[in-house]
């Protein structure tokens, strides 16, 4: 039997996800909970939620934009709704089309449906990841959760540190699907689903993004009026809530089109929320107040500062693995403020890596260019100089980016290509202990990244980075990012540019029209020009840079220093590397600023999870206090004598 205050406790974990109401049920061999965030039909959308049958029950995180579109054709077929809940349409869905009623949804979403008729449990995550889904498996239960601590909150299941997922997160900054950084707990990839019956659990891929068909013959400006028209329809349907919206603006391309595209289908001002840095380096907030004037929105600014140190504890807790990605603490920063003005926001994530915009895509396009112009010996034979050269110019800025490149050159491959996307390509080796390197073995974290090349079916250089990254950067970093530092303040951020109808229709337009003459996201640019000139974007490509070489000698030196070399730490990092990384830091000889980052909120998440040290959140807004779960009882059923059978 599955006990009650169990699920009920580990629905609460979740608190911060869904502060406006819980629920529980449960019945032999199956418990559901649910923390709710109330976007759509704030009165009809308790979970669990039945069938009027009471057949199927379902528990459900994120948005079925086209759920009103669903309706009608769902009626026709003898199932009507009775809630104005996008979670209802989802669960009429299935019941009216089984599993493939994931073809027809358009949204984010990781939800799990049990059929009482037939005990299977069914789950199943959004095509691009935008919603996460953990499950641990062992031989008498499976265990899902929209983030680890849900599963973690019981004490039955094992916290054992998996090696290689440690050599991942130190190699990529982040720990890629399916793996988690614990031993026998996964992630259910984007675009995946899972059935769970008789003691059996399968996964399989519904939705794949299809690089092999580039449309060669449309010229890039009917690409572009095309796009702008998906991204138009993406803004729209995802602008339906029941409570007050707006969207982050950073002044690039790609929240500027978002922006463009709300004000042409809004009749109010669209409220709009930036954040910015004290270094004007790094601060983008002159960009943002240009195209706030432009589209007369309602703008706010905030400006981080002091609050990093603080920041990054809390990350450790939210994200529950190690997250090396340094924009977590801005975006945090950023979704804390807009949560004070709306419930939901409207993001532009995933253009980079959908339209070329990344440094790395001109880069490998330079070196694959230059390996192609001497035979593989010769490259062969400069390797070891090259990277002996490399190691050395790291004290020397101008210098080094241009070795970084020729060493990339001297790769070639794609292998190359994504082992050089950092600054440093041996940062695992270097920052791992000798035990920590003995575990792995011959296991190499690149290896992943080479499958996914081979993967895409195409021969493209670009188009096969883009499938890549869309398959685990984006996935894994970008949106986790995003997610778990939203969730934490109880803010959903939704992302029309990651509209699969705009994933799909992008993959088909030519490598040729992304990135041209070192012009990158080009066809965007030009989709944008009714709205903004392309020359409004003519300068470098800035992104959620952090000032983390300031704030690692300044405010954030001595808790830093404290973490990384005082008691209670993981003894996985090697102490004279990360000692002599943290001195050349200190001295300004070079910026390690990346790599302490990577270090630190790895011994952050160890104390928190492994060490036992009880590390106070200390917000600087009170969390909101939850409404409180209560228990779900189905509708009556004349087959409710199979249940007990």
């Amino acid at each position: 039997p599955v006990a009650a205050d169990k699920v009920l406790a580990q629905t609460e974990s979740l608190l911060h996800r869904g502060p406006d109401g819980g629920g529980v049920w449960v019945a032999p061999g199956i418990g559901l909970g649910h923390r709710r965030l109330s976007i759509i039909d704030l009165a009809g959308g308790t979970q669990p939620m039945f069938d009027k049958s009471g057949r199927y029950a379902i528990t459900f995180n994120g948005e079925i934009y086209n759920y009103r579109e669903l309706r009608p054709e769902l009626a026709a077929a003898g199932y009507p709704s009775t809630t104005d809940s996008d979670t209802e349409t989802l669960l009429l869905a299935y019941a009216a089309w089984g599993e493939s009623c994931l073809s027809r949804l358009n949204g984010m979403f990781a939800f799990a449906i049990y059929d009482r008729d037939t005990h299977q449990l069914f789950a199943a995550r959004d095509r691009l990841g935008k919603k996460p889904l953990y499950y641990y498996v062992d031989r008498e239960r499976v265990l899902i959760a929209s983030e680890l601590k849900a599963i973690i909150a019981d004490p039955m299941v094992p916290r054992v540190i998996e090696a290689t997922s440690v050599a991942d997160y130190f190699a990529l900054s982040y720990v890629p699907a399916p793996k988690s950084i614990y031993r026998d707990i996964y992630k259910l990839p984007a675009g995946h689903a899972m059935r769970c019956k008789n003691g059996k659990l399968t996964t399989f891929e519904y939705w794949d993004v299809d690089f092999r068909d580039p449309d060669e013959t449309t010229s890039i400006e009917a690409h572009a009026d095309t796009l702008r028209e998906l991204i138009a329809d993406a803004v729209r349907l995802r602008m339906r809530s029941d409570v007050p919206l707006g969207a982050f603006l950073s002044g690039g391309l790609d929240s500027s089109m978002i922006v463009a595209s709300m004000a042409q289908a809004s009749t109010q001002p669209v409220v709009t929320q930036a954040v910015g840095f004290t270094n004007r380096a790094f601060d983008e907030r002159r960009f943002a107040k240009e195209i706030a004037e432009r589209f007369h929105t309602s703008h706010h600014e905030q400006v981080l500062s002091d609050e990093a140190g603080v920041i990054a504890e809390q990350l450790s807790y939210f994200y529950d693995e190690p997250f090396g990605d340094s924009s977590a603490a801005p975006t945090y920063f950023l979704c804390q403020k807009t949560r004070e003005l709306v419930t939901v926001s409207l993001s532009g994530d995933g253009g980079d890596e959908t339209f070329a915009g990344y440094d790395h895509y001109p880069d490998t396009r330079w070196a694959q260019g230059i390996h192609g112009r001497l035979p593989e010996i010769a490259w062969q034979l400069a390797a070891w100089p090259l990277r002996q050269l490399f190691h050395v110019s790291r004290y020397r800025r101008p210098i080094y980016e241009k070795n970084r490149l020729l060493f990339r050159a001297a790769g070639g491959g794609d292998r190359s290509a994504y082992e050089n996307l950092l600054p440093q390509p041996w940062w695992y080796s270097e920052l791992l202990g000798g035990d920590a390197l003995r575990g792995l073995g011959d296991y190499d974290p690149y290896d992943a990244m080479a499958t996914l090349y081979a993967r895409s079916g195409t021969n493209d250089p670009l188009a096969r980075m883009l499938y890549a990254d869309t398959k685990s950067l984006m996935c894994d970093d970008i949106l986790v990012k995003v997610d778990r530092a939203s969730m934490a303040h109880a803010l959903e951020v939704r992302c029309p540019l990651l509209d699969h109808r705009v994933i799909e229709y992008a993959a088909r337009i030519p490598s040729r029209h992304k990135l041209c003459d070192g012009v990158s996201k080009k066809v965007l640019r030009k989709a944008i020009e009714p709205f903004i000139p392309a020359s409004f974007f003519e300068r470098d490509k800035q992104g959620f840079a952090v000032p983390l070489a300031g704030w690692l000698r300044g405010e954030m030196k001595a808790s830093t220093e404290a973490r990384l070399f005082g008691s209670g730490r993981s003894r996985i990092l090697g102490d004279g590397k990360l000692k002599r990384l943290w001195v050349e830091h200190q001295r300004g000889l070079v910026d390690h600023g990346a790599r302490l980052w990577q270090a630190l909120m790895f011994e952050l998440w160890y104390a928190r999870a492994l060490g036992g040290e009880d590390i106070p959140l200390a917000p600087t807004k009170p969390m909101q206090v939850g409404v409180p779960a209560r228990m779900v009882t189905p509708p009556a059923r004349l087959a409710s004598a199979q249940l007990e059978a």
